[in-house]
């Protein structure tokens, strides 16, 4: 009897945690579909980073153009600037609203398209910015909300990445041969990493 292949949908945005995720993802025997965004970020970079990434990782993928005209976000409009050496105590200007909902919702009708049955996310929320929908109640719930909103009900949202350090994330990506050096995390996109930016920070106290 012919086994089933499994199909996983994997979030990829370029950095080291969706880089990890992927990794992870193929790790555990899925035949992986990556979904790139493009949805009129600060800067083009980060899709470069995830497109060779996903060849590398020998995955399909599909970079889905969007626009979110109404901006509210240092990371969707220029003129608001991204905040530098900061204190983690609240949610900062480069939150795009409601981001992984809508990404979410996408990667929802991708994986039920092609029969896939895990969507995985590198969300994080141990080390992170504080963004509302990267806290592990929200992936609960949305779950929850996967059970009554599609057809193929067995789809679940996977973030093995959730009460990881990012000390942690680093480990075991290079257990899983992550190429770090080919991921990009600086908000602000110039020709090298800003350092300052919460990106920026996060990555280096993970030791990168």
């Amino acid at each position: 009897m012919r086994r089933r292949v499994k199909k996983a949908v994997v979030l990829l945005s370029g950095g080291m945690d969706s880089a990890v995720t992927l990794f992870y993802a193929k790790k555990k025997g899925y035949k992986v579909h990556c979904l790139i965004f493009d949805y009129g970020q600060r800067h083009k970079k980060e899709i470069g980073f995830a497109r060779r990434l996903a060849r590398l990782a020998r995955s399909g993928y599909f970079v889905l153009n969007i626009k979110m005209p109404w901006k509210k976000s240092a990371l969707l409009d220029k003129r608001i600037k991204v905040p530098e050496n900061r204190i983690f105590s609240s949610i900062p200007v480069t939150y795009v609203p409601a981001r992984n909902t809508i990404f979410l919702s996408f990667a929802m009708s991708f994986a039920e398209a092609i029969g896939a049955d895990k969507i995985f996310i590198g969300a994080n929320a141990r080390d992170f910015s504080g963004y509302p929908d990267c806290r592990p109640m929200y992936f609960k719930k949305f779950n929850e909300l996967l059970k009554k909103a599609v057809k193929m009900s067995s789809i679940r949202i996977e973030a093995p990445l959730l009460y990881k350090t990012k000390k942690d994330i680093v480990k075991l990506g290079q257990g899983l041969g992550v190429p770090f050096a080919l991921t990009w995390s600086c908000y602000k996109g110039g020709r090298k990493p800003c350092g300052k930016c919460d990106a920026c920070r996060l990555r280096r106290k993970a030791g990168l």
